[in-house]
């Protein structure tokens, strides 16, 4: 087998709302961190440019991409020899869209534009309706944000493109972390991936308490690495290799029978459709 291995890191960060000098300071300050102790691959936790509870200034604080945050990380990828994904407010067509993106020293490789929106967050963005995947120079690589860690169809969709290393920027809330805990687990051990969840710490607006718990996990689900603190870079090497064996160990991507997964979400649309089913 190739040699397959690299370091991450999966950067946990308290945020100033609406303060993006601060924020990036910080970033920079971490992900300074991180290349030090050797990592290729950095993950920076949703909207870490801005903070999360910020609904008020939406539009003031997104930008394009290309734009003035993700032409930062470019020169932080340039300057630490590293891929770094990041999320942050993006402004498109004039409208908002809470967006995953990743960088590297040849510049921006692509974005992921969230699709399932927690909560206030549909009042706040549009959603997102694809799910690319980016070639790496050790993995294949698919992005999810934060709530969507709890949707296994796509982290399942991002598998069956090939991704091998599935990205969680988060906010993701303390009060939820039984389902973090389960979610992140079960997404690395269904789909035979590793997995770097990046979440939030700190409290916004005096309700919004975030779990932190930033993770890596290998392809059955084991956390290697997991934070604890309140701004902390955890790294671990990971080796891709991993991805194909534990695939045969337990194959449910070759077992999956798209004929009868497609079959039935037809005839649940159906059904939705024909007033069959209802919406919870």
């Amino acid at each position: 087998m190739s040699n397959r291995k690299v370091k991450v890191a999966s950067i946990q960060m308290n945020c100033e709302m609406g303060n993006k000098k601060a924020n990036l300071e910080r970033a920079y300050q971490l992900m300074r961190e991180a290349a030090e102790r050797g990592a290729k691959i950095s993950v920076l936790p949703e909207l870490f440019n801005t903070a999360y509870r910020v609904e008020d200034q939406d539009a003031n604080l997104a930008e394009t991409i290309p734009g003035e945050t993700s032409d930062w990380l470019i020169d932080r990828a340039q300057e630490f020899n590293m891929t770094i994904i990041a999320c942050i407010l993006e402004k498109e067509n004039n409208q908002i869209y809470d967006t995953s993106l990743v960088v590297d020293k040849e510049g921006l490789k692509g974005k992921y534009q969230k699709i399932y929106l927690w909560d206030q967050e549909v009042k706040r963005f549009v959603s997102g309706e694809k799910y690319p995947v980016f070639k790496l120079e050790w993995a294949t690589m698919g992005m999810q944000i934060c709530y969507e860690v709890g949707f296994p169809e796509g982290a399942r969709i991002l598998a069956l493109k090939g991704a091998d290393l599935i990205i969680y920027p988060s906010a993701f809330g303390e009060e939820r972390y039984y389902a973090w805990d389960i979610a992140t687990k079960a997404r690395a051990l269904e789909n035979g991936c590793y997995v770097i969840a990046a979440n939030r710490t700190g409290i916004e607006k005096g309700e919004t308490i975030f779990g932190g718990h930033s993770r890596i996990l290998d392809p059955k689900g084991i956390i290697l690495a997991e934070a604890t603190k309140e701004n902390e870079v955890i790294v671990t090497e990971i080796d891709m290799n991993k991805v194909s064996e534990q695939r045969k160990t337990i194959p449910y991507l070759r077992d999956l029978n798209n004929e009868i997964v497609i079959r039935e979400l037809q005839n649940l649309n159906e059904n939705k459709s024909n007033g069959v089913l209802h919406k919870l």
